[in-house]
């Protein structure tokens, strides 16, 4: 079937993802399949071929800039811009992330609800790990659903339709696993809402540029990355994994919710200072 590029953009959103997600499919599977195929260390797997289908993503995005809307510098349009301003936004956004997640596990300290330990890895390893991995995630999604999904939705829809549609599919897309996992995870699914939608919140309070929401982003991962792995803290029980969180994912309780909903909540009402 031959497809007429340049009419793609009159097309509804659905139509266009659809398009775009095949031809990402179609760029990938051929290099994909074989790594799949000849390697047998699923960990170094998972690496290479996230890494070769973030590189594509990329790539496909300027040929879709170009061909579908006309914008050589698409990129630049979804707020991934190489600015002095946005590189201050992102570290501020690393350092918001990072100490909201250190006064969460803080304050259930205070409360009793967990106790905290010596570090049983070199801290300092895990520190740079997780910095360079939230940075990653961060980098990674929010170009993806803040970048391009959310652009795509604000084509079609209005604003706040948009915000709530990139924030559930954000969630959503975070559940694509077993059916035992999704049911056992499901508390998450809140968290990851409000998430979304702090993310949106973030982006158009910086007028449209990326770097605070991958800041914030890559904060969070970064926190809850060094408590994690560092094994820097334990539960006491005195509260039930509802509240502090489901597998000791703070996202998964009430009180991630209740992080995330605080942060949300400021992240709406600066960016609604930017509109009045």
């Amino acid at each position: 079937m031959k497809i007429n590029i340049a009419l793609l953009a009159q097309h509804p959103v659905p139509i266009r993802l659809g398009y775009f997600i095949l031809a990402l499919s179609l760029l990938w599977l051929p290099f994909a399949a074989p790594i799949y195929l000849l390697v047998h260390d699923a960990n170094l797997v998972s690496i290479v071929t996230m890494v070769l289908l973030y590189g594509e993503f990329i790539f496909l995005l300027r040929i879709w800039g170009k061909q579908v809307y006309k914008q050589p510098q698409l990129l630049r349009h979804y707020g991934l811009e190489f600015s002095r301003k946005n590189g201050v936004e992102l570290l501020r956004g690393l350092v918001i992330g990072l100490i909201s997640v250190l006064i969460l596990f803080g304050l259930e300290g205070l409360l009793g609800w967990l106790v905290w330990q010596q570090p049983k890895v070199f801290l300092l390893r895990v520190v740079l790990e997780g910095s360079l991995t939230g940075l990653g995630i961060g980098f990674a999604e929010e170009l993806l659903f803040r970048g391009w999904l959310l652009d795509e939705l604000q084509r079609d829809y209005t604003p706040r339709v948009a915000l709530w549609a990139d924030a559930i599919i954000f969630a959503a897309l975070h559940f694509i696993k077993p059916l035992e996992a999704i049911i056992r995870t499901l508390p998450q699914f809140p968290a990851l809402v409000i998430l979304g939608l702090m993310q949106v919140w973030a982006k158009r309070w910086r007028r449209g540029r990326l770097g605070l929401p991958i800041g914030l982003h890559g904060g969070i991962v970064w926190g809850y990355y060094i408590i994690n792995i560092g094994e820097l803290t334990e539960y006491t029980g005195r509260v039930p994994d509802w509240v502090t969180g489901i597998d000791k994912n703070p996202l998964m309780g009430v009180m991630g919710w209740l992080l995330m909903g605080v942060m949300a909540l400021w992240m709406s009402k600066r960016q609604l200072k930017i509109k009045n």
